[in-house]
């Protein structure tokens, strides 16, 4: 019913975005750590913030990472509906 997947992953996809932007709403987010040589995240955590939102370039960077996560991924996602 699950697959482990990575903080890498999870942030590429724009996912993280897209649900740190619903946490803004209550004063919210998921605060991830990145080491700047290699680019992966090294610790994630929730923090309260006073963050209501992204920056436009911030925000065009994550729709254009999370439709194409959704375009390279829609296959997957409808087959496994046709699972349960």
């Amino acid at each position: 019913m699950t697959e482990e997947r990575t903080w890498d992953e999870f942030r590429k996809s724009g996912l993280l975005w897209w649900v740190n932007r619903t946490l803004h709403l209550f004063g919210w987010a998921i605060v991830v750590e990145v080491d700047e040589t290699n680019e992966h995240v090294t610790r994630a955590y929730p923090a309260r913030c006073k963050f209501r939102g992204f920056a436009e370039e911030s925000e065009t960077r994550g729709f254009r990472n999370l439709t194409n996560y959704m375009h390279t991924e829609s296959e997957g996602l409808l087959s496994d509906l046709d699972k349960e």
